[in-house]
């Protein structure tokens, strides 16, 4: 077969096979057509495959708890500060005075962590020496007690410039910077004491008579005279006082504040001459007189300093009350002032408005004394404090 023949023949079986591909010559009738295959249903997008939960990160590995360091070897405690008092010559448990004082800085010391501590001046040579002796052992207050130790006190704070000194019942009449001058308008005190004696008296006559003739003795009678003056003003009484004269400006004096005998003397005395109630202003010297009284029913006795009733219990059913001076209260403020850094010298004055002046309740008389007098006193108490009524010093005597 020649290469052409070849070729026709290829062509016509390559015609046939595609004719047959395509059914052949005889169509058959249509099959219906298959419903029409539903679309497949939309493959569900797969659902989004949930992130993988995060793996919690592995908690924080807890930073150790830190060591306690070792609970501090308490750094040394600060220095205790040191309170020192130099006693006046009634020495530190004379029930008066000193002895207020002394309270006053035991507790003052005990709520400061400080230390108190005090030396008893047996005579008026032993001031100096006394001072002295805190000065060299580095006390951070020296408490002087007293008018009488006015001079040593003030030298001492001159030739020490960098200590600090409390005096009580004594103010200098130059500035002197360390020395905070304590001084107590104890007139106030005694002006209602004098009211209050005024109003209770049976016998129309009261006493009062001092150590030694100084302004802090002299303060207290001056005020006595005083209240029982307005007391005779507004009842229209005449009520007496023996052993003190204002216009005078003197009285009776012991010449001093430890001789007991001379104070129950001296009580007596003011007793036979017909005075019911009696307040000295001695110190000691008044537990003589709280003697003479007790031995002496009907007769009643006014406290000073401190409450009778409490500090001299044994005397306690004969005191009426007494006058307040409240000493305890100026060494703790004036040590409080030193442990916070607020000292400042200077004068400083204690009065019923401030609170370190005052009147003792009248405890086992309390039932004796009439309303009336009660409100008296309360009303002239709150007159003086607002300035209403004037009570004279032994200074500011005319």
């Amino acid at each position: 077969m020649t290469k052409r023949l070849y070729s026709i023949v290829a062509i016509v079986l390559i015609s046939a096979f595609v004719l047959t591909s395509c059914g052949g010559a005889a169509t058959p009738a249509p099959t219906q057509a298959p419903a029409p295959t539903q679309a497949p249903e939309a493959t569900k997008a797969p659902e989004p495959t949930k992130a993988p939960e995060p793996t919690k990160a592995p908690e924080p590995t807890k930073a150790p708890e830190p060591t306690k360091a070792p609970e501090a070897t308490q750094a040394p405690a600060a220095a205790k500060g040191k309170v020192c008092e130099v006693t006046d010559t009634g020495g530190v448990d004379d029930k008066s005075f000193n002895q207020t004082a002394w309270v006053g800085a035991q507790d003052i010391a005990k709520k400061l962590g400080w230390e108190a501590t005090y030396l008893e001046s047996k005579q008026q040579t032993d001031y100096e020496k006394n001072i002295n002796e805190f000065i060299k052992s580095k006390c951070d207050l020296i408490v002087t007690v007293g008018f009488l130790l006015g001079d040593a006190t003030l030298a001492a704070a001159k030739a020490n410039p960098d200590q600090k000194f409390q005096i009580l019942d004594n103010a200098f009449s130059e500035p002197v910077n360390n020395v905070w001058q304590q001084v107590y308008a104890t007139q106030e005190g005694a002006f209602l004491t004098g009211y209050a004696a005024a109003a209770m008296t049976k016998t129309g006559k009261v006493g009062t008579f001092g150590g030694i003739n100084i302004p802090p003795v002299a303060d207290f009678m001056v005020g006595f005279q005083e209240g029982i003056e307005y007391y005779n003003k507004e009842n229209g009484t005449k009520v007496q006082l023996l052993g003190w004269d204002n216009a005078k400006k003197d009285g009776l004096f012991t010449g001093d504040f430890n001789d007991q005998d001379k104070g129950k003397q001296f009580g007596q005395n003011l007793i036979d001459e017909g005075a019911d109630i009696i307040m000295p202003v001695a110190g000691p010297v008044g537990l003589g007189t709280a003697a003479a009284v007790k031995e002496n029913p009907g007769t009643m006795i006014i406290g000073v300093d401190t409450d009778w009733f409490v500090s001299a219990p044994e005397y306690k059913d004969i005191v009426l009350t007494s006058v307040l001076k409240h000493l305890e209260l100026s060494v703790q403020t004036a040590t409080q002032a030193v442990a916070d850094g607020k000292y400042e010298g200077g004068v400083k004055v204690a009065t019923l408005a401030n609170g370190e002046i005052g009147m003792a309740p009248f405890h086992n008389f309390d039932a004796q004394v009439p309303q009336k007098v009660k409100d008296g006193l309360k009303k002239v108490t709150q007159d003086i404090i607002d300035g209403k009524v004037k009570v004279n010093s032994f200074s500011t005597l005319k």
